[in-house]
């Protein structure tokens, strides 16, 4: 079977990429053989040093000899004599940038967008344009603004699907050809302080005023500094940061984001030995008034009958509930009454899925301001891939819009593409990041 992965093009990809991209717009009429215009496309190694290039990769397994032909790019050999083919591309140029044509300060730039000719009308284009959006909230612009064709309609509704929006005030001209503008607003984020008021460690210290969580190691959210104060000696928090938890038996854990204080905390960390690890995409749904009415909610009700699901809906984690989540989530023996005083600490609704007189998944919705924070989606093994994870998600959504909610959140680590995947299919934009710093 073939995987698709999506990521920053690695010295080995520039000469495949610009080929790609010359092929896909001879093939859509843009250019030909004797335009100028091709070397520039050709050249994605000054491309992939002056702004930053995306690539899309399929690659094959041993059993599968000769399909990377058949989507073209590249066919070579990888680990376990698979075969990788590059299928897609789009250059990312920030404001100020060579290849910015109309970016302004805080705008990242789609350019160059090319999906192979013998890979098209398989979303790849659409998955490099959601990439896109990652990589803005990544490099921390504002804005992601591209340029297309009045007579390209189906890269229109591709926009549109991925929350772009038309900007008519913005279109241009070059060379008597007419351009339509869209952008795309990166959302509001709750912010650590919403989201860290959802997840409470069994108890917290002050240390200069940082907050700092200790839960028996359970969880990096219960075991972490939350550092959203200016400490006095900063090198001096930190060795108290470190005493604490040493005499917990666990390692230094600090969550760092654009929220941090001091704002070179990152660095300073890094500088004394902390290796960067997890991280994680805030990702944002909002208007969760529009789910009622829909065919989100029709689609749920659909899978429920199809599956015989019956959903129960309770204010406190019971004992099912936490035994379908840690059968579901725990690497290793975890107690069910930590679990529960960690997870009891905020407002919060516990749905849980029944199928077949047992518990199949499990979701917990944590209310506060306007905002609800998903978390501790578990779907179990033997019943996933039949549209229950995004069933227990629209579920809990419903819940908390009839408690109040209005914006929705949920965390996801950046390595765990699949889940990226399912929420961006259910209207959830990336809107900021932030990692940990472990020692």
């Amino acid at each position: 079977m073939a995987d698709r992965v999506i990521r920053v093009a690695g010295a080995d990809d520039v000469a495949a990429a610009g080929a790609l991209t010359a092929q896909a717009y001879r093939a859509d009429g843009l250019i030909d053989d004797g335009d100028e215009y091709a070397a520039e496309l050709l050249d994605a190694a000054r491309r992939a040093r002056e702004a930053t290039l995306l690539v899309a990769l399929v690659s094959f397994g041993p059993t599968e000899p000769g399909r990377a032909d058949d989507v073209g790019g590249r066919d070579t050999a990888g680990i376990g004599g698979s075969a990788h083919a590059l299928v897609g591309t789009v250059t990312l140029a920030p404001a100020g940038s060579p290849y910015a044509e109309i970016a302004g300060p805080g705008e990242l730039e789609v350019r160059m967008l090319a999906v192979a000719p013998q890979a098209r009308r398989r979303g790849i284009a659409e998955e490099l344009t959601r990439a896109a959006m990652l990589e803005a909230v990544r490099l921390g612009a504002q804005r992601v603004v591209l340029s297309t064709l009045d007579t390209m309609t189906s890269a229109h509704r591709l926009y549109r699907r991925a929350g772009f929006g038309r900007v008519p005030g913005r279109d241009w001209q070059h060379g008597g050809v007419a351009f339509r503008v869209y952008t795309w607003d990166v959302p509001a984020g709750p912010g650590a302080r919403v989201e860290s008021a959802l997840w409470h460690p069994r108890e917290v210290r002050d240390v200069g005023g940082w907050r700092v969580g200790l839960s028996g190691g359970f969880s990096r959210r219960g075991n972490s500094v939350v550092a959203l104060a200016d400490p006095i000696d900063v090198e001096a928090s930190i060795d108290e940061v470190e005493r604490v938890y040493a005499g917990q038996g666990l390692p230094p854990l600090f969550r760092v984001c654009a929220q941090s204080r001091p704002e070179n905390l990152d660095d300073v960390l890094r500088v004394r030995g902390y290796r960067d690890v997890a991280p994680t995409l805030v990702m944002v749904r909002e208007r969760l008034e529009e789910l009622t009415g829909l065919e989100e909610l029709a689609e749920l009700a659909a899978i429920g009958s199809r599956d015989e699901l019956s959903h129960v809906v309770a204010r406190e984690p019971d004992d099912e509930w936490l035994a379908g989540w840690l059968a579901a989530k725990a690497t290793h023996p975890v107690d069910p009454l930590l679990a529960a005083a960690v997870l009891s600490g905020t407002r919060a609704v516990y749905v849980r899925v029944r199928a077949a007189g047992r518990t199949v998944a499990v979701v917990r919705a944590a209310l506060e301001q306007d905002w609800v924070g998903l978390s501790c989606l578990a779907v179990l093994p033997d019943v996933r891939r039949r549209g229950i994870g995004r069933v227990m998600t629209l579920e809990a959504l419903r819940v908390a819009a009839e408690l109040g909610a209005r914006r929705a959140f949920l965390q996801v680590e950046e390595s765990n593409e699949a889940a990226i995947s399912l929420n961006g299919q259910l209207r959830f934009l990336p809107a900021q990041r932030y990692h940990y710093r472990e020692r």
